[in-house]
């Protein structure tokens, strides 16, 4: 992450999950990752700021939401290793948690709080420019989130926000598969899976859009 830590116990700190928590001495991410969170938003906000002088508020917060969010700080995690450096509990380590995407980006925001303890946001910063870099000078159109883009098109033709629902969650607590539902007053628009909800309320709205006729291009910025 190419910053040397004065006092390392805030790293051990940002790198322990609550499930290896055994004291009430003991802290675990949680309260970095908060801090973290806010930090890694506005070192990304600054740099895309200056990076695209010539975008309006809609192009630089779309692609802020693509940089900071979760699936992209679990990829940063992964490189960094932080999967194989996090303490983890027991249960936690054997039902797949250093895979997990929510854990990795956790880890990912709370080590960027170390830093920022340790060191100052200039340090944080220059942790961030240099993990996040090559996908902040990217001059790709962003995705558009399936979600963002389904509400956009229902309330652009003057419909309420369309409403999420479960319909199933089955399998074991360390591997869940969800399915869900996205409807407006006037029906079912779609129906998605997925390991997360999140990842399911995407999908069904993935194909909410494609039955809408919306072109996948508009949709997902591809």
């Amino acid at each position: 992450i190419g910053h040397r830590f004065t006092d390392r116990r805030l790293l051990d700190r940002a790198l322990l999950h609550a499930s290896a928590v055994h004291s009430t001495q003991e802290q675990s991410y949680q309260r970095m990752e908060f801090l973290g969170d806010r930090v890694l938003g506005l070192a990304i906000a600054s740099a895309l700021y200056a990076r695209f002088p010539a975008a309006d508020e809609g192009d630089l917060a779309r692609r802020l939401n693509a940089l900071v969010r979760r699936e992209t700080c679990a990829e940063r995690a992964l490189e960094l290793g932080s999967d194989k450096a996090s303490t983890l509990g027991q249960a936690e380590a054997h039902s797949g948690g250093r895979k997990k995407t929510a854990i990795l980006a956790d880890a990912c925001e709370a080590v960027l709080a170390a830093i920022y303890l340790d060191g100052g946001f200039d340090a944080a910063e220059q942790a961030v420019l240099r993990i996040w870099g090559p996908l902040i000078e990217s001059d790709q159109k962003p995705e558009r989130d399936p979600k963002t883009a389904l509400q956009e098109h229902v309330q652009a033709r003057g419909g309420p926000p369309p409403g999420y629902t479960l319909l199933e969650r089955r399998g074991p607590d360390h591997k869940p598969h969800f399915v869900m539902e996205v409807a407006s007053p006037g029906g079912v628009l779609g129906r998605g899976e997925g390991g997360s909800k999140r990842e399911a309320e995407q999908n069904a709205a993935r194909a909410a859009l494609e039955a809408l006729g919306e072109p996948r291009s508009e949709a997902e910025g591809t």
